[in-house]
């Protein structure tokens, strides 16, 4: 059967890209250069293997992210003990926890150094 291998994005600066997935708990697995013009970083959570590619182009700081990009989703198991942690790291919330639906998991959203959408999703309770 085909799994989901890894989602890509290129990023502006690596050190602050890996430190704020480091936040939400990846880890680095690995870096590879691609040639002379590129760093890809291997990000994974723990016992998952590379699940995000960050590709970072020499001499390229931004990029715009355009209309197609959506989020990517992670769980956290207590999501008020996560936003406090990362707070403590200078990462905020867009807005509050909330619901989608009545009884549905809690989520809010974080975004990384480029402006990437990360969603959180409560798994306890």
């Amino acid at each position: 059967m085909p799994e989901l291998l890894h989602t890509c994005y290129r990023i502006g600066e690596i050190d602050r890209s890996v430190a704020f997935y480091v936040a939400l708990g990846f880890e680095e697995v690995r870096r590879m250069p691609i040639g002379s013009d590129a760093t890809n970083v291997f990000m994974g959570l723990p016992g998952d293997g590379a699940r995000l590619e960050l590709t970072y182009n020499h001499g390229v700081s931004d990029y715009e992210i355009g209309t197609g990009y959506g989020h990517i989703a992670v769980s956290a198991e207590d999501l008020d003990v996560t936003l406090e942690q990362l707070a403590g790291q200078g990462i905020q919330p867009e807005k509050p926890p909330y619901s989608v639906r009545e009884g549905g998991s809690r989520i809010c959203f974080v975004r990384d150094p480029d402006g990437y959408r990360i969603e959180l999703v409560e798994t306890s309770g």
